[in-house]
């Protein structure tokens, strides 16, 4: 028995919906962590440290920013339709982030092998969501 285009369809949109939902829930997790325990999560990420002194206040608000982005995503999942504007805003914020990393080294405020540091969670994210916010822009009414 062969598939139709729309039992295709539905599954691909069930796809895009679990992925954005796992995106949404890592982002939610980041953001809980720096909120509930900021000097935790402060001294587990790696490179965090080498930005400078601990200030459970900035902590804080960049949580509520991953906050932010992990409730985008998920409204992304939720309607699809009008994921392609949610996850662009989401990877502005992660590519201006990534960019201030750049910058960091560049300007000399941080060792080049910060990149590497920062590879897993500063690079791969904006990259991960900007591939997402290509996949669903068909998807958008």
């Amino acid at each position: 028995m062969s598939l139709t285009h729309t039992t295709i369809g539905i599954r691909q949109i069930g796809r895009k919906r679990a992925i954005l939902a796992i995106v949404a829930a890592a982002f939610l997790a980041n953001a809980l962590y720096m909120l509930a325990d900021p000097l935790g999560w402060y001294g587990a990420v790696a490179g965090v440290p080498d930005t400078g002194p601990f200030n459970p206040h900035f902590v804080r608000d960049i949580g509520v920013a991953y906050l932010t982005l992990a409730l985008a995503t998920a409204a992304a999942a939720r309607w699809l339709g009008h994921a392609l504007p949610l996850l662009a805003v989401v990877t502005l914020y992660l590519g201006l982030h990534a960019l201030l990393h750049l910058w960091d080294v560049a300007a000399g405020r941080l060792e080049p092998d910060h990149l590497l540091i920062d590879a897993p969670g500063v690079f791969l994210p904006v990259l991960v969501v900007a591939l997402l916010t290509w996949w669903v822009r068909n998807d958008c009414a």
